[in-house]
Formats: C-alpha cells, structure tokens, sequence
C-alpha cells in the first residue's frame, strides 16, 4: 500500500532535477548568446588574455587603412617566415594607429578583435587550415583622411603640439596629430630611449592625453554662463581695457598688455580681452560655473577608441579673488586637452548637439566585402541651439573682427576662438584655436595647440587655415 506513495514522491524529485537542469541549460545559452553579442570583443581584446597568442597563430593580422584606401599599418613576412608589423608612414600616424608590439596602443588595440577575426570563404578556412597556411585577417578602414593627416603635421611642422580634425555632424575624426612622435617600424630597438627621457614624452598622444591650460579658450565657457546668468542683459555688457585689470592687490594683464579701451561682449570676446572677462568672473556664481563646466565635459568621462585623458576645472573657494581672476581667462588649475577642444567646437557647430568621435569607418574581409559598418551616434546636448548660435556668432567676430584674423579669406567662412596659454614663468606661452568652417553649414572642425607658439592668433591659427584651405580646396 505505500509503494504508490514512494512512487510518486520519486517523481517529484525526478522532475525537480530535471527543472534545475533545464534551467541550468537555459542559463548556460543564454550566456553564451550574450557573450557572443556583448562581451566577446572585449574578452578577446583584454591583453591578458592567453587565446590572442593562439589567434596570431592562425591568422595573419589585417590592414589598418584611411578611409581612402592608404595602407597604415600591415604585416610583411621576412626571411624564415617570421612576420612583423610595417607602418608605411612612419611616425606620422604613430600615434592614433598606434603599435603592436611591446603591448598594444591606438588603433592596434582598440581594433585586435578584427584584425585577428577571418571572414574569408569557410571553404578557403578550412583549405588553408589543413594547409598549414594561416587565413589572412580583416582590415580595419578608418575615418582618417590622409590627404588632411599630412597637411596638418606640416602645418605644424617640427614644433611640439597637437592638431585634431574632425566633422561635427557625424563625430567622423578626419584627423589626429601629435608630435614630437616615434618610428613604430623601431619602437623594440628606440624602446629604452623613448622611455628613459619622460620631458619629451615621445610616446604621450597629445590630440588626447594632453593636458594643458586652455588660455582664453575657456573663455567661451566663461561667455556661456555669463549669458546663463544674464539672459536678458549680457549684450548691454560694457568693459573700459587699459591694458591692465586690477583688482586690489592683483593684476590680471591682456596679451603684451595690448589696451583695447572700450568693449562690448562681443568685441571682448573677439580681442580676448583678459581684463574684461576676469571681471566678469567676480559676479559670476561659481557652483553654477563649475555645472556649466561639466555640461561641456570638464570632468566627465566620455568615449574615445584612444587612450585620453579627462579635462578638469573647479572653482573651490569662490572668496579667493586671485583664483577667481585666473580660472574664469583659462588659467590656473584648469587642464584642457586638444581633443575635448575639437569635441566643444563640434558641438557649437553642430547647433549644441555633441556626436560621438569615431574612428573606424568599417571592417572589410580579405576579399574586400564589407562585414561591418559604423555609423554616427549621438553624444547628447552640451547646450540649446540658441546658445550654440550665440556661441557661433561670437565666434565668427574672432575671425571677422579679432584675434583670429589669420582665418580671414574669400572662399569661405570661419568661426574661432583663439588662446594663448601661460603654464611657466619665464617661457612662451601656448599657443591655441578652436575652430569651425564655414559657419553657414559647417563641414570641419580643427582643433590645435602649438606648444610655447606664443600667439594662437599667429601661430596656432594658421595650423588650422592649412587644414580649412586643403578641405575647401577639393570642392
């Protein structure tokens, strides 16, 4: 009479394991399927992981290129069959596609998954994998212009700095300098050299990683939250420029001490003028600022395929007039690189819509059929339209009327800010422009630091005009 009851309770417990097998099963697809989709690009590219060495193993790691078609980086096969990696352009590149030795930097890193993923023919793969022949890996085509990549390293020319080139519709980096650079052809036997002398940070992406003193482009932070706090009486803003601002015991002075006697916003903004906009900082509030900062990335994280460096500002003590004085001109604390210069630009340009910089454009198979593409996304808004007008429209006096005059030409038209940056006693200051073209759609924005070029307006201006005269002139 009690086998029944021992019976079914069998079966319950037969089907309790079968449920919790079921369910294990369940959940071992499930992460496969998400691993397969979220997280296998990362595992592959961790550079601890063991199984890369296997992959190069079987395949042949592919091309990186420009968006057209120029060879960047690729690997050759020497004598014994031994491979290495070959960058025709030497240092020109070395930067943003990086390295694939003594680990991997730039795009080498950032792009492994599909250099060593093969999508040739499955029949050719299994051909050459009974062969003994490795399958040859997919090529990574960028968003780089090469055309525009060797103009703005000549426009620089010997001198430190950095220049960033982008299209603010689509986030599409056309360009990425930084110099002095490195032979990445002769990165095993410069190795030593290029780490033992940290002052000329060879190695250091300066379009990204560095971080200097904006100058007087912080002031079109500064121009923004006086509009913000002053929305109905900022154009009524009047500025008596002697050449030298005091305030009590400090002495805020405007390059070489120029005096630019009577100034509206516009004019101030347009001559960069240091006096008027470290007064504007004395009635301006400092955790609305410090908000307004952060709405154009200053301290924030955002996403870059490159290595980068996060800009900082703070306003800590709002009764320090001297530190007051300083930061609201681009001085003090505040750190500021190159390419979040690019990113505000692109924003103003882009009516206060920031898109994501990007740099690869697609990944193609060996056989040149395209297996993924990469499309524009959206960052978010740093600001409204109509304040990325007014910032446009202050920008373009800096060409039309001010410090940016090296921009002015016929054939089309430019909005800027430029900076001179003080960052040593005793040295020449830093030389910047940020700017857009043409202001009525614009197409480009180049962003560049001169390092000790004194004058942006001189020196870092005209870096950018080669840029703009190339772009314009294919049209």
């Amino acid at each position: 009479m009690k086998q029944p009851v021992e019976n079914e309770k069998s079966n319950k417990n037969i089907l309790r394991i079968t449920y919790v097998v079921v369910c294990l099963f369940l959940l071992m697809i499930g992460y496969e399927g998400y691993f397969l989709t979220f997280q296998r690009e990362d595992v592959i590219n961790n550079p601890y992981n063991a199984r890369l060495n296997s992959l190069s193993d079987r395949i042949v790691r592919g091309q990186i290129k420009s968006s057209d078609g120029v060879v960047l980086a690729e690997t050759v096969t020497g004598e014994n069959k031994t491979e290495s990696r070959n960058y025709p352009y030497g240092s020109l590149y070395a930067h943003v596609v990086g390295y694939s030795s003594r680990g991997k930097t730039g795009l080498e890193s950032y792009a492994n998954y599909y250099l060593l993923t093969s999508h040739i023919n499955l029949m050719e793969q299994v051909v050459n994998e009974f062969s003994g022949r490795k399958n040859p890996g997919d090529d990574v085509y960028t968003t780089l212009d090469h055309q525009i990549q060797q103009t703005a390293s000549d426009a620089l020319g010997d001198r430190k700095g950095a220049v960033v080139v982008m299209e603010p519709d689509t986030g599409r980096i056309l360009a990425m300098v930084s110099k002095p650079g490195y032979d990445p052809n002769t990165i095993n036997l410069d190795w030593n050299n290029l780490v033992e002398n940290p002052e000329e940070a060879w190695l250091l992406n300066r379009a990204t990683q560095g971080l200097y003193p904006p100058g007087s482009i912080f002031k079109l932070v500064t121009l923004l939250e006086y509009v913000r706090e002053n929305p109905e009486g900022y154009r009524d803003f009047q500025f008596d420029c002697d050449g030298i601002y005091e305030e009590g015991e400090y002495k805020i002075q405007c390059f070489h001490q120029t005096v630019h006697g009577s100034q509206n916003l516009v004019q101030a903004f347009a001559n960069s003028c240091n006096g008027a906009f470290a007064s504007l900082g004395l009635f301006l509030d400092g955790e609305k600022t410090n908000q307004t900062a952060e709405d154009l990335l200053f301290n924030k994280e955002f996403f870059l395929p490159v290595a980068y460096n996060k800009s900082s500002f703070q306003i800590q003590d709002q009764e320090n007039t001297w530190e007051i004085l300083q930061t609201y001109i681009g001085q003090g604390k505040t750190q500021f690189t190159p390419m979040h210069g690019a990113m505000i630009g692109a924003a103003v340009a882009n009516g206060g819509i920031l898109m994501n910089p990007y740099l690869i454009e697609r990944v193609d198979h060996a056989g040149g059929e395209t297996i993924k593409r990469f499309t524009p996304t959206v960052y978010g808004s740093l600001m409204t339209a109509q304040e990325a007008a007014l910032l446009s429209e202050m920008m373009r006096a800096v060409v039309t009327d001010g410090t940016g005059s090296a921009l002015r030409n016929e054939n089309y038209t430019v909005a800027g800010k430029t900076g001179s940056a003080e960052f040593e006693t005793g040295k020449e200051t830093h030389a910047w422009f940020v700017g857009f073209a043409p202001v009525e759609k614009p197409e480009l924005v180049v962003s560049v630091i001169v390092e000790e070029g004194g004058s942006g307006g001189r020196t870092a201006g005209p870096v950018a005009r080669a840029v703009f005269d190339v772009w314009f002139g294919r049209k």
